[in-house]
């Protein structure tokens, strides 16, 4: 599952203290042919800046303000991907399943003969 920055880390927490983790997603946005979405999703590269600077009232005009060192590397993530194994279940509009190849498709039969296998 690819999402906003944070998922990841929420979904290992979550898991860590035995609590369910359940994505809402509509099926259009699922890639009925893609077998391993870390080893194949590009992690779009966002502006460091982003991430390396505010912007902060100076002499009465607002600037932008650079909260880290000049060379300290930064790398900005646009989202990270979270593994099917602390997933609990999925949430879509055909109802609830497991985060398991199977188990989608067992909501959505119609998209298995066209798919990966």
């Amino acid at each position: 599952m690819a999402n906003k920055i944070g998922t990841y880390l929420k979904a290992l927490s979550a898991k860590d203290n035995s609590i369910p983790f359940y994505v809402a997603l509509p099926s259009s946005s699922i890639d009925w042919n893609m077998e391993n979405g870390i080893n194949e999703i590009p992690i779009e590269q966002r502006d460091p800046d982003e991430i390396t600077y505010i912007q902060g009232m100076i002499a009465g005009k607002i600037e932008n303000v650079m909260i880290t060192g000049e060379k300290f590397p930064v790398r900005n993530f646009g989202f990270d991907v979270t593994p099917a194994k602390f997933v609990s279940g999925l949430i879509t509009e055909r109802g609830i399943c497991k985060a398991k190849k199977s188990s989608i498709f067992s909501l959505f039969p119609e998209k298995f003969k066209n798919s990966v296998k």
